[in-house]
């Protein structure tokens, strides 16, 4: 039997919309009870350095409602001393190291830990030290899997934003191609014991074909998810992303 896919609902552009006019509304807590509410496996959210839409304040309250409900906390960071500060402080259950500029829209790409790895070396160290568990967005290379696992990790989340772009775009070869690159990306990872996990602009089109790949075992989805909540309700955005993610595993 299949093994079932977890969800996990990132919050980050309630914040973005909260922002957008100031104040308190929408709040990213109340997004993060009605995604758990609604069947989400954990709440994943990017402090990032400018402080575009998640705060400080944000990660206080989401640490404390996941921690009171038993749901994990995927916290994705830069490679900064104040970033691990934060991590240090709430222990979530896990810390997603990601690349991050400053002049980007999103996160345009996995992280290069064959280059960055005597920088990313020491964070991935005081993390897991701190007991926290570390994950590692990158590109599914062979290198960047190799050197993952030489680092330590114990996730490696593989960057999905191309395969979803060239799916968007009826680009069926480039799909193709990308497609295949995860999926011996996956099977490379999991050889090596690392356990792999999937995200960046997973939509209702490009789901199936990356939920069916048997060695991810964890969708990080929200963008999609959260702009779609707009016309349909969070409630019934999660309930169809599950029925696709189920059906591609077969259950």
């Amino acid at each position: 039997m299949s093994t079932p896919l977890r969800l996990g609902v990132n919050i980050d552009h309630v914040a973005t919309i909260r922002n957008a006019r100031g104040g308190r509304h929408p709040e990213p807590l109340r997004a993060a009870e009605a995604a758990i509410s609604a069947g989400a496996d954990g709440i994943t959210a990017h402090l990032r350095e400018d402080r575009r839409h998640i705060s400080d304040e944000d990660i206080d309250d989401l640490a404390a409602l996941c921690s009171r409900v038993g749901k994990p906390l995927n916290f994705e960071m830069a490679v900064t001393d104040e970033m691990l500060l934060v991590a240090l402080k709430h222990r979530p259950h896990a810390a997603c190291l990601v690349p991050e500029r400053r002049e980007e829209r999103t996160t345009e790409g996995g992280l290069d830990v064959a280059r960055g790895h005597n920088v990313v070396a020491p964070v991935v160290r005081a993390l897991r030290d701190a007991g926290i568990r570390v994950s590692l967005f990158i590109e599914a290379s062979p290198v960047q899997i190799a050197v993952a696992e030489a680092l330590g990790a114990q996730v490696v989340e593989l960057h999905t934003g191309a395969y979803c772009d060239a799916v968007k775009s009826g680009d069926q070869a480039a799909a193709d191609r990308l497609l295949e690159q995860l999926r011996v990306g996956a099977s490379e990872a999991a050889r090596r014991g690392l356990e792999v996990h999937a995200g960046h602009g997973i939509d209702f089109d490009s789901v199936s074909a990356i939920a069916a790949i048997p060695e991810v075992i964890e969708l990080n989805i929200g963008h999609f998810l959260i702009g779609e909540a707009i016309f349909v309700g969070i409630d019934d955005v999660i309930a169809r992303m599950r029925q696709l993610m189920n059906a591609a595993r077969h259950l």
